[in-house]
């Protein structure tokens, strides 16, 4: 099995089958669950010293911050599978 990388700004690359989640870093329980996670040391900081804009949950319980938005790093994610994002929302990518 192929791991399946997916670029997330500034020449940093993430397995994305290791991913549970892509959340915008701004409510205050993201907030509140990266500073507990900076304390045990398990936060990556991939911004390259930029504004975080998404906040990337690990099934290793490790957080990744990355200075791209959820969005655009979602639409990445579908531009290498037969989805597209329309709308907000994930839809199988028929063709024409």
């Amino acid at each position: 099995m192929a791991t399946d990388l997916v670029h997330i700004g500034f020449g940093n690359f993430l397995a994305m089958e290791r991913v549970i989640a892509i959340v915008p870093p701004n409510s205050a329980p993201i907030k509140r669950l990266t500073m507990e996670a900076k304390n045990k040391g398990q936060v990556v900081d991939l911004t390259s010293g930029r504004r975080t804009k998404a906040t990337l949950l690990m099934d290793t319980g490790q957080i990744v911050l990355a200075g791209i938005s959820a969005e655009t790093i979602a639409g990445r994610v579908a531009a290498r599978t037969n989805l597209e994002m329309k709308d907000g929302k994930f839809r199988e990518y028929i063709g024409e």
